[in-house]
């Protein structure tokens, strides 16, 4: 297959001939779309787009001129996730955790929109008490009609929550603690009054819940004290008459820590003589230690024989009279009356000092004595109690359970007592973790509508809407208006692009003007075709259509014309059997043709026909036969025009539209080349996929299309001019300017 590449547009379009294998893949709907397709869509539509645009702006316009204005006060709470600690105790509500604070918050504005807040600040400011509320909001009241005056009542305040509810906005701000609430009304003051009714009534409602779960703390702990007291009671009694029926006495002392203990008076008693006991043996044994120690040592060497005051005052006098005696026994002789009484006195003093020696003697020995009575009395007291308490112990085993269990009792009891009033001091201390940073205040201008953001918005909605109809037509647009329209949709290159005549010019005027417009465009065909093919033009070639008056006998006509004025013989003949016209536009005679030539009664020499342009020779169509299909389904067809061949350079058959017939795909079969003629804004894509796709599966080359009627004055579409408007200078010779001789 031969290709032509254009890259004047920077697009590459295939040129070349569409055999058997591209049936299949025709029309496939694929649609590729670049900038240059997108501005050729909006010159396209662009009276759909602006009035999409144009018609978004006055609604916009309107709407926001007609609105009626909306002001919007707004108020800043700050939420802490904790309350200030007033007091060190705990609160009855649980504390927040640090991984819960998002759940904290996203309660706190659950809490912020919920019903039960609208209905408080809707009961604070009254606003169901009457119509004006719903007035003041733009609402309709409701009317009384057969209701009773508590539906009514019940139907107005149930219109009245909604309308606070759905103008009602929380906006919390990122990264901090703080939250804005507004409210939107038409009523500036009315806005700042629910704003600020809002902010207050959240607080007071954080308190309540706060008081409300501390007043059923206190109500369970109310109920359980009451039941530990009882059972605390009744417990004490238990035991009070189990020690009585057993004797059992028991004594409260203060022990090493302070705390109080309980002891039964045997117990008490015995530990009482067992440390009599034990200070009696200390005694008794540091006496019989005395005792020994006197018995074997001098008695004047035990301390309580030096320490004794008499002893002491003895020793001293006898001393004086010891030194006195020995200085007169120096000036005397020792039968002196006087010495001799100083010995008497001396000895009666020794006399006393032993005597006193013996009596301290017997004392220290009455002393181990008592000690060691007392220690054998309190021993056997202490041997009695022994048996006392152990016979009290086995008694004791039920009472101490009951004790234990008294114990418990009142330990829960006065924790219950002590957590009570905790929680009724809690209670009582206000404190609240939610407080209004900035109060609501009346707004100074309207909210809404915001005439600059409508209008944009329109803006931007209006073109929105009008590139979506431009797709949407364009999507929907059955017809090929432009050469790219064909390329794309269906897949087939276009070869030419021939113009739409002037309003009052025939086609033959226009051929024969060399310079016009569809000369121009018809020449640059021929030129097209030149490279249709690996080898040049087409010696056969076969016009053909989707319907009939799409152009196709003049485009075959023109072809054959200029061909023939650059010299080449060509013949052209009529293919249409059904509905022939190809004599009548070159004026010839129809009275011997490609009937009588296919069904053997002619020679080829007989049918053809000169006409009035030299090189150029025809064939018409001949009688209308009964059934043109079994004249060109023969081996007939193909021997013609190799015969033809031989006497002509080209051969160009009119051929007839493809419609549900099979006249146009047996001469396509048979032909080098077929163009494919198009009406511009006259076929349907549907129409020229159905008759290129017969043509394509009865193997014929399809060499492109031609494009007609085409309205040259219309807007560049995907960066291709099509306007043969190049004018030529008077005068210039130059053979660049001037279209091909003929």
């Amino acid at each position: 297959m031969g290709f032509l590449t254009v890259s004047d547009t920077g697009v590459e379009q295939r040129r070349g001939v569409l055999g058997r294998e591209d049936a299949a893949a025709l029309g496939s709907g694929a649609l590729t779309f670049d900038l240059g397709e997108y501005w050729r869509l909006a010159v396209k539509y662009h009276l759909v787009i602006i009035g999409a645009l144009v018609g978004a702006l006055l609604i916009g316009a309107a709407v926001s001129f007609l609105t009626t204005p909306t002001y919007t006060s707004m108020a800043t709470l700050k939420i802490d996730r904790e309350t200030e600690r007033v007091l060190d105790v705990e609160e009855v509500a649980p504390r927040e955790s640090l991984a819960s604070s998002e759940e904290f918050f996203q309660t706190q504005y659950g809490l912020l929109k919920s019903r039960s807040l609208a209905e408080r600040v809707i009961d604070s400011l009254g606003l169901a008490s009457s119509d004006d509320f719903i007035k003041a909001m733009g609402g309709t009241a409701p009317e009384r009609g057969d209701r009773t005056a508590a539906e009514f009542l019940s139907l107005r305040r149930q219109q009245v929550i909604s309308l606070v509810m759905a103008n009602f906005g929380v906006s919390p701000i990122r990264g901090s603690r703080l939250v804005l609430i507004t409210f939107e009304s038409p009523d500036p003051a009315l806005a700042a009054r629910v704003t600020n009714a809002y902010a207050e009534n959240f607080i007071q409602a954080n308190l309540d819940r706060r008081f409300e779960s501390s007043s059923y703390a206190r109500e369970f702990l109310e109920e359980q004290i009451a039941q530990t007291k009882a059972k605390l009671e009744a417990t004490e009694r238990s035991l009070v008459e189990y020690a009585d029926a057993q004797g059992i006495i028991n004594l409260s002392e203060a022990g090493p820590t302070g705390a109080g203990q309980t002891q039964s008076l045997q117990g008490s008693n015995l530990s009482t003589l067992n440390a009599a006991l034990a200070a009696a043996t200390a005694q008794r044994i540091a006496a019989e230690q005395r005792w020994r120690q006197a018995r074997s040592s001098p008695l004047t060497s035990l301390p309580e024989f030096l320490q004794n005051p008499a002893i002491q005052r003895l020793t001293e006098e006898r001393a004086r009279l010891d030194a006195q005696y020995q200085q007169n026994d120096r000036i005397y002789q020792g039968e002196w009356p006087a010495q001799s009484q100083l010995r008497g006195q001396i000895e009666e003093l020794d006399n006393q000092i032993t005597e006193i020696g013996r009596g301290i003697l017997r004392s220290i020995e009455g002393q181990y004595i008592i000690a060691a009575n007392n220690e054998r009395a309190l021993q056997g007291r202490v041997d009695g109690l022994k048996g006392e308490v152990q016979d009290l112990r086995g008694r004791s085993v039920d009472y101490n359970i009951l004790m234990r269990e008294l114990d418990t009792s009142r330990t829960l009891y006065d924790a219950l007592l002590e957590r009570y009033k905790e929680v009724g001091v809690t209670g009582a201390v206000a404190s609240n973790n939610i407080s209004i940073v900035d109060r609501a205040e009346v707004p100074r201008g309207p909210s809404k509508p915001n005439v600059t953001i409508n209008i944009l918005l329109a803006a931007l909605l209006g073109l929105g809407l009008g590139v979506l109809a431009a797709f949407v037509l364009e999507a929907l647009d059955e017809t090929l208006a432009t050469p790219e329209d064909a390329e794309t949709k269906l897949g087939l290159p276009i070869l030419g692009v021939i113009p739409l005549l002037a309003r009052q010019e025939t086609p033959a005027e226009a051929l024969n003007n060399v310079r016009s417009p569809m000369s121009e465009a018809y020449y640059a065909l021929q030129t097209a075709l030149k490279f249709s093919t690996p080898n040049g033009l087409p010696t056969t070639i076969l016009f053909t259509s989707s319907r009939p008056a799409e152009g196709k006998s003049t485009s075959s006509f023109a072809t054959s014309l200029y061909l023939a004025r650059i010299g080449k013989r060509v013949l052209l003949v009529d293919g249409d059997l059904r509905n022939p016209s190809m004599h009548r536009v070159v004026g010839v005679s129809n009275t011997v043709g490609m009937t009588n030539l296919l069904a053997g009664d002619s020679v080829l020499a007989d049918a053809v026909q000169p006409t009035k342009e030299a090189n150029l020779f025809m064939v018409s169509a001949g009688p209308l036969p009964p059934n043109p299909v079994e004249l060109l389904g023969g081996d007939r067809l193909r021997s013609l025009l190799a015969e033809m061949q031989r006497e002509f350079d080209h051969i160009i058959i009119d051929g007839p539209p493809v419609l549900g017939f099979g006249d146009a795909p047996l001469l396509a079969s048979t032909v080098e080349g077929t163009l494919f003629v198009l009406e511009s804004k006259g076929t349907r894509r549907a129409q020229a996929r159905g008759a290129m796709r017969r043509l394509l599966v009865s193997d014929a080359r399809l060499l492109g299309g031609i494009l007609t009627k085409f309205n040259i004055k219309a807007a560049q579409y995907g960066g291709y001019d099509y306007a043969y408007d190049y004018n030529y200078v008077d005068g210039d010779t130059s053979s660049a300017d001037k279209p091909p001789a003929a």
